[in-house]
């Protein structure tokens, strides 16, 4: 079973759905052009702003159903 992680980015209030960790670290280097270590920060806790980064970045993991 895939563990969903959802990417919650400043004042918007759609997320973006992941797959995993690794496929959420690459987007946040890519798309949102954060730094190594700003996309290290998020991937380990769960949160990264400013300093770091532009805009406030949270992952929130989707509950598991049945558990």
């Amino acid at each position: 079973m895939i563990a969903w992680l959802d990417l919650l980015i400043g004042d918007d209030p759609h997320p973006r759905r992941f797959d995993s960790a690794a496929t959420l670290r690459a987007y946040v280097l890519k798309m949102e052009r954060l730094s190594e270590e700003a996309a290290d920060e998020l991937v380990t806790r769960g949160f990264v702003g400013p300093p770091r980064a532009r805009r406030e970045y949270r992952v929130r993991p989707l509950p598991v159903p049945g558990r």
